[in-house]
């Protein structure tokens, strides 16, 4: 386990691009599972002008991790939609290389993966309560690899901000690769910043490994690169 330490948020988005532009540039079929949300988007927005147009990256495939559909809808679901807006559009990667884990496919998700070649590395955020990708506390199990996961009444308030706060657009499930899926990834990348997450970098990287944080599997992954900004790392044993 490799940890990094930036001196701010920019940074840490360099260095997170940095890494993935690292397994881009091979002379083969890289495949390469990418996280939405808030914490990427400065990485993003430094990565497209440096992918986009660019044919040597024809090599490079992408999936999504999770997924949360829109219910009653034949809408694209929350994440591919986040990476689309972030990511694919902006950078205008071809649609050929975009595979997308969604409610009807999640089923053979991991045996496409398989004669796919595997991920060679996998970029994860984590939440403020530990969870990577849809594996949020004691919903999924360490042996469980792509799964759909069962919308609690405690979970719809989360889903509820996903799908725009329409609530009849909220799934009675979601689908993620669960924690064996993703640590058969060959590399995983994963990034923090600000104080908030300072606490559960610590628990899961420094504490038990335990469902109740889900992150904390992490720990027992051969090849795994947590990169930081200062303020994430503020908890952290001195190393």
């Amino acid at each position: 386990m490799k940890f990094i330490v930036t001196d701010s948020y920019e940074e840490m988005s360099t260095v997170a691009g940095q890494h993935l532009l690292g397994y881009m540039y091979q002379n083969k079929r890289v495949n390469m599972s990418i996280t939405a949300g808030n914490t990427p988007l400065r990485m993003y927005e430094q990565l497209v002008p440096q992918v986009k147009g660019k044919s040597y990256f024809d090599n490079v495939h992408y999936y999504n991790f999770d997924e949360i559909p829109f219910k009653g809808t034949n809408e694209p679901g929350v994440t591919i939609s986040n990476l689309a807006k972030s990511f694919f559009t902006p950078a205008e990667i071809p649609a050929e290389q975009i595979h997308a884990l969604d409610e009807n496919n999640y089923e053979t998700h991991d045996a496409r993966l398989k004669a796919d070649g595997g991920l060679d590395v996998i970029l994860l955020g984590i939440g403020a309560d530990g969870h990577f990708c849809g594996n949020l506390p004691n919903t999924t199990q360490v042996h469980d690899e792509t799964v759909a996961v069962p919308t609690t009444p405690e979970m719809r308030e989360i889903l509820l901000g996903e799908v725009g706060g329409d609530a009849a657009k909220v799934p009675d499930f979601y689908v993620t690769m669960g924690p064996k899926a993703v640590m058969q990834a060959r590399n995983i990348i994963m990034f923090a910043n600000g104080k908030h997450k300072a606490e559960i970098v610590k628990q899961a990287f420094f504490g038990e490994i335990t469902n109740a944080i889900p992150s904390s599997i992490l720990q027992l992954h051969p090849s795994i690169t947590v990169i930081l900004d200062k303020d994430a790392a503020s908890l952290l044993p001195k190393f």
